[in-house]
């Protein structure tokens, strides 16, 4: 692999990550694994995700570590003038700067977007806030069990379960962190083009409720609306993995070709021309669902992952997480990446996504608390401030 190959589709930009928590730092690690130079801003004892669950060192925990991975830390007070004036060294020479702060208070640290764009017109600054600055929620905290709440997620899964929960995943920071960095990208993109910088705003609540609304906006779309904002057949109750004699399967018989497939092969005493068509069937998916149980409980998991192969209908069994890491395509596709560290080597969960040309994979360990204050603050010829001297230690 070239030296071009090995760099990356972002290599050469730098991005100042004010982020905490996932949302942002999830964004800014996909950016760091295509090649970024991502450099995290960190308050004095850094950022609380380091410590929210067991980790190899204080400071280190999983998630910040997965999250934060090949990026540098630098720890600096920001209510300290000498802070104020690295950032803003730093930040004439980023092509994005992010952060998480609410608009109010990067305001009165110096740091809003007039301020930034002054220091430096062509950078690429994107807010990621819980709620959009020009609505009425916009100084409320967000975190993502309350964003699922609100986005209408936990509803859905009421209409699933018949119980409201949150969904077993932090996906509220997630798909906000996956839609901060598409926008942030377009407007890489359209700097290319016309050398113009601006300002980005990306919304947790946003991003969830355009989220949840690509099916679940159905009949409500319209005007009048033509029934209520739900997907039926993915709030469905039946729509759960099915029993087998011996544990469980995930299948779906969904289109005519796999429906008709499935007939001829098991023959269940239920079939009835009622259900020939999808849209037969997706009238009254509930049932059929219940149906389907019924007869996925006349064999066992094995046998049926042997037959729906076959028939090339989709099924799969039941994962979890732990067994991931033993499963057989994801080590085939070389999906993790093994990368030492000072607290041994860790297998990260790679780059789920395929360059021809410029690929990207993880660029190292997540750093400590301000491991590379001074060294990249001697880039810039700044000093090091006193109260961050000794954060690498």
């Amino acid at each position: 692999m070239s030296a071009e190959q090995s760099a990356g589709p972002l290599a050469g930009v730098r991005v100042v990550d004010l982020t905490a928590m996932v949302m942002g730092p999830y964004c800014t690690q996909i950016m760091a694994d295509m090649g970024a130079d991502v450099i995290k801003i960190e308050p004095p004892g850094g950022d609380a995700t380091r410590f929210v669950c067991d980790g190899p060192e204080p400071g280190m925990s999983g998630v910040f570590v997965n999250v934060n991975r090949g990026k540098r830390s630098v720890e600096l007070d920001l209510r300290t003038e000498d802070g104020k004036a690295a950032l803003r060294a730093l930040l004439a020479t980023a092509d994005v700067f992010i952060h998480s702060m609410r608009a109010s208070a990067v305001a009165r640290l110096g740091f809003d977007y007039a301020s930034v764009a002054a220091l430096n017109p062509a950078i690429v600054y994107t807010n990621c806030y819980g709620y959009g600055h020009r609505g009425p929620s916009r100084d409320l905290p967000a975190y993502d069990d309350t964003i699922q709440a609100e986005c209408g997620l936990t509803a859905v899964q009421e209409m699933l379960t018949g119980e409201a929960n949150y969904v077993g995943s932090i996906m509220a920071d997630k798909v906000a962190g996956m839609t901060a960095l598409y926008a942030t990208m377009m407007a890489l993109f359209h700097r290319e083009r016309t050398g113009e910088g601006q300002e980005v705003e990306v919304a947790m609540f946003e991003a969830m409720a355009s989220f949840m609304l690509v099916e679940h906006a159905n009949g409500a779309m319209f005007d009048p609306p033509l029934g209520p904002a739900h997907y039926h057949r993915a709030v469905a109750p039946n729509r759960k993995p099915y029993r087998t004699k011996d544990g469980h399967i995930a299948a779906l018989v969904y289109n005519d070709k796999h429906w008709n497939a499935f007939m001829a092969a098991v023959q269940p005493a239920w079939a009835s021309d009622e259900f020939a068509t999808l849209a037969l069937r997706a009238k009254q998916i509930n049932r059929v669902y219940g149906l389907l149980a019924e007869t996925f409980l006349t064999r066992t998991t094995h046998e049926w992952l042997a037959l729906l192969r076959e028939l090339h209908i989709p099924c799969a069994p039941l994962r979890t997480p732990d067994e991931l890491f033993d499963d057989e395509h994801l080590n085939a596709v070389g999906f993790f990446e093994t990368v030492n560290s000072r607290n041994g080597p860790i297998r990260f969960p790679g780059v789920p996504t395929w360059f021809s040309q410029t690929p990207g994979h993880v660029r190292g360990p997540a750093p400590r608390t301000g491991e590379h204050t001074a060294e990249v603050l001697a880039q810039l010829g700044v000093a090091v401030p006193e109260d961050t001297a000794g954060a690498a230690d």
